[in-house]
């Protein structure tokens, strides 16, 4: 079978197109074992001996290495009777030349590693020496090469590297094994085989169907590797075992505990025996000599070949070794095999402990491992509910989702449906988790039970925050911070968070302030992060970009001690907005296709849209089309999604629209924010940039009343709040409605007090639309000498962001304006009489717009496009528009 690699077969049948035009050729198809190299080959020979064109296949094999020209005799039948490495390439090449006529002639040598030195050698003379040979040799190989066939391999410079399979590629090869694996388990199963398809096959194979619908099984090794490690086992001496089995079962470790462990007093001798058989790596860290299993699959060989005593003994000794407490008890649980309501206990107060500091991730694995060790059913079940809860919290949703069938079978509590609902949040699923919030709040009982109703409480605050409802946020959030206990996680959280909706509701400083005084309570660690997240967030609503771009990049990361890839994907989100608005957009486009992969490892899709809008945004602005459009697809959204997702989605859209100059999809698309369900937090100036494309697109459209009624409202908010990117945007549309109603002096002061505005704020962005909009203004006034250097202004900025769409239609106002007519007439055309303004129309047409769309593109009346295009037609002796076209058209003459 196989998949995801389109690319390197489109590859080798460019090279074999090539052959014809630049001679022979030879390349490598390479990657670790397993990944695929000779499926590739085979399915590209198969590929051309079914088109009819002849094909020379041969395969090495260790015990045939040494056989003189053994590939040779394999590709023609019988071995060259010269035994010289010139005299045998003179014979391949008289073969090939005798085929070409059916078409170039493909050699291929599967598992040229075992190859003869010889046959190689004469393949790449032949590829050397005789450019008449049509030919290419394909020769497949998984690296590292050694032995004598690496002389010759090393030396082939042309070569195809096969990448490893992402785990939805896994998904895929099981689908097509007749297996269907949730994406957690297909993203475990491509770490554990480090993404090979040879040993995901075998183990798929190998394993009965009841393993792969299991939620968390332990993977063995493959077959094959089982039995070569095995026998590397036998192989080696006692001290060699003793340490790959310390080595197994302690991971990545000091070679000094690893020895201790195995009992080996000097350990650099096993350690090169080790090496040397490929079961152990050596890492150096920091000055500290580590060692690691080679492998996730060696490991498990190394494991499955250890008796059920001796695997309990070493994890008991390596308990007592070990300095991390999560890494101790982690030993503890994996040596005992029945429930230990003591171990559970301990566990459950290391996890206490460890959400204190919103390591989530090492609390869910520990609160799992107690519920494993607990023989009480009631606790059991509640220690489930909290591990499942802290799984959502580290971010892994795919891994929570399945769960959801376990932790619905538990008896209904308060805390399962909470932690049912959080999961909901994430997900994108408002209406479900309202649903669980809600049943939840009825069942708990906050004064017998405060920590639980605290948190339930969180719950509503994320609610909250994606429905853009900065007043609920804030009221949910002060409740749970009554009843939590100070210094809880859920107070910490909920204060995290809580400053995005005092924001929200207009007090952006005060939130500042609040968040500076959280940060140095807080301090370092996990929930460092979160505080940065949300500092950084505010910080970009109110056009503190330096200090959002600094908060947010620390947030990304989840090097913070066990930092939550939740919060680090609403950090990739808004620092690619950020670096947007400062102009920084290859940085921007790469926070946000970072958080993109993200996201889809996680099966976190609230925080799609919000991605995709920067995506998007840029991918317009640049011209890149087909990217723009994948872009609005993956933020494409429903009523039914959460107000986050949808206001992320329209703007989305109405970037994409405005970058094309329809002024009409724009409308269509920010339609819905004025709707009851996109109040509040949703028009607070800054939140959300589209009350400006909104008016904007009004205007151009000529429904400048309507623009009037709408501008008005949010002036007045953005005055009151002093927001000035807010009053800059709302004032370039306020410039915009008066220079159509004919107020150029008010539209001119409309449009300098934008300006000013911006004088100190690293908006370049903003800048460039401000200008842009003012220059179209008095050009369409018939104004141009004013206009130009308006004009002039507004495409510097463009062109030093890089969008390319927006220096186009300056360049095109421009030369409608004819003040400094812009690019010269392309030669050949006959549009000499025509001015700059006809000629501009003339090109717009000729690309297939409608007479609505090049007025809205140059900001003029239908019919006066209609009077240039009958202007047009008379000029050049021509009737319609499909003549223009053709005349128009690249490589059409006079």
């Amino acid at each position: 079978m196989l998949v995801a690699r389109d690319d390197q077969l489109a590859d080798l049948r460019q090279r074999l197109l090539r052959v014809g035009e630049l001679g022979p050729a030879m390349v490598l198809v390479t990657g670790p074992g397993g990944t695929g190299s000779s499926a590739l080959v085979r399915r590209f020979a198969a590929e051309h001996v079914a088109a009819g064109r002849p094909c020379l296949k041969a395969r090495g094999v260790p015990w045939e290495q040494d056989v003189e020209q053994g590939v040779l005799a394999q590709l023609l039948g019988a071995a060259p009777s010269a035994p010289d490495v010139m005299g045998a390439a003179d014979r391949i090449a008289a073969e090939v030349v005798g085929t070409t006529g059916e078409g170039p002639v493909l050699v291929v040598v599967d598992d040229a590693a075992h190859a003869d030195p010889a046959s190689l050698t004469a393949l790449w003379s032949v590829v050397r020496h005789h450019p008449e040979a049509r030919m290419l040799v394909v020769l497949a190989a998984s690296s590292p090469v050694t032995g004598a066939a690496a002389a010759v391999l090393d030396r082939v410079e042309d070569r195809i590297v096969l990448p490893p399979l992402e785990p939805g590629d896994v998904q895929q090869l099981a689908a097509r094994a007749g297996v269907a694996l949730h994406p957690t388990l297909a993203d475990r199963l491509c770490r554990f085989t480090a993404g090979r398809p040879g040993p995901v096959l075998a183990l798929l194979a190998e394993q009965p169907a009841e393993l792969w619908a299991d939620f968390e099984p332990v993977l063995p090794a493959p077959a094959a590797v089982a039995a070569e490690v095995h026998g590397r086992l036998a192989g080696s001496s006692d001290s060699g075992r003793a340490l790959a089995e310390a080595v197994a079962v302690l991971g990545r470790a000091p070679l000094a505990l690893a020895a201790s462990l195995a009992e080996v007093g000097d350990p650099l001798a096993p350690v090169d025996e080790l090496l040397g058989t490929g079961l152990v790596r050596w890492v150096e860290h920091l000055g500290l000599a580590l060692v690691e299993p080679a492998d996730a699959m060696v490991a498990a060989a190394v494991l499955g070949s250890l008796s059920q005593v001796r695997r309990a003994d070493l994890h008991r000794r390596s308990a007592a070794l070990v300095a991390d407490p999560v890494a101790r008890l982690r030993h503890l649980v994996a040596a005992s095999p029945l429930p230990d309501p003591v171990l559970a206990d301990e566990l459950d107060a290391l996890a206490v402990a460890r959400a204190g500091t919103g390591e989530w991730a090492a609390v869910a694995q520990l609160l799992a491992s107690a519920a494993r060790m607990t023989p009480d059913t009631l606790l059991r079940e509640e220690r489930l509910a909290r591990a499942f809860d802290a799984l959502v919290g580290s971010g892994d949703t795919l891994g929570a989702a399945a769960a959801v069938a376990e932790v619905e079978s538990l008896r209904e509590t308060p805390l399962r449906n909470a932690a049912l609902g959080y999961l909901a949040i994430v997900r994108g699923r408002p209406a479900e988790a309202e649903n669980r919030l809600g049943r939840a709040w009825d069942l708990v009982h906050p004064d017998r039970d405060p920590e639980v109703a605290a948190l339930v409480c969180h719950r509503w605050v994320l609610h909250s925050l994606a429905r853009c409802r900065g007043e609920d946020l804030v009221g949910w959030a002060d409740r749970a911070i009554a009843l939590a206990a100070r210094g809880s996680p859920a107070a910490v959280e909920t204060a995290a968070i809580r400053g995005l909706g005092v924001a929200g509701t207009g007090r952006g400083a005060q939130a500042l302030a609040q968040y500076a005084a959280l940060a140095e309570e807080v301090g370092h660690g996990a929930q460092a992060q979160r505080v940065a997240m949300g500092r950084g967030w505010t910080a970009l609503s109110l056009d503190e970009v330096d200090v959002a771009r600094e908060n947010l990049s620390s947030a990304t990361s989840t090097d913070f001690l066990g930092g939550s890839t939740r919060i680090s994907l609403w950090a990739h989100a808004w620092l690619a907005r950020a670096h947007f608005v400062s102009g920084e957009w290859d940085d921007a486009l790469r926070a946000a296709d970072q958080g993109e992969l993200l996201a889809e490892r996680t099966g976190m899709r609230l925080i799609e849209p919000l991605l995709a809008w920067t995506r998007a945004q840029v991918h317009a602005l640049r011209g890149d089309w087909p990217l723009a459009d994948r872009a609005v697809r993956d933020a494409d959204v429903g009523p039914r999604d959460y107000e986050i997702m949808r206001v992320a989605g329209a703007l989305a859209r109405a970037s994409v629209a405005e970058a094309r100059a329809d002024y009409a999809a724009v409308l269509r698309a920010l339609d819905p924010l004025r709707q009851p369900w996109a109040g509040g937090s949703v028009d607070e100036p800054g939140a959300w940039p589209w009350p400006d494309v909104y008016a904007n697109a009004l205007a151009v459209e000529g429904r400048y009343d309507d623009a009037d009624a709408f501008l008005r409202p949010h002036e007045e908010l953005a005055d009151v709040r002093g927001h000035r990117s807010a009053q800059v945007r709302l004032g370039y549309a306020r410039g915009r409605l008066l220079g159509g109603t004919g107020d150029l002096a008010a539209a001119r002061a409309a449009f300098q007090r934008s300006a000013d505005l911006l004088e100190d704020l690293p908006l370049p962005y903003d800048r460039a639309r401000v200008h842009f909009a003012w220059g179209q203004t008095p050009r369409r006034a018939g104004k141009r000498r004013e206009a130009d250097p308006l004009l002039r202004t507004a495409r510097d900025l463009y062109a030093g962001l890089g969008a390319t769409t927006y220096v186009d239609r300056c360049d095109r106002e421009l030369r409608a304006g004819g003040v400094h007519a812009g690019r010269p007439v392309p030669a050949g055309r006959d549009v000499a009489a025509l001015t700059p303004q006809e000629e501009l129309v003339a090109d717009l047409v000729s690309r297939g717009m409608t007479n609505r769309e090049v007025g809205t593109e140059l900001f003029v009346s239908t019919k006066t496009v209609q009077y240039h295009l009958t202007r047009i037609y008379a000029k050049l002796g021509i009737r319609s528009r499909g003549e223009l076209a053709a005349q128009r058209a690249p490589g059409s003459g006079p």
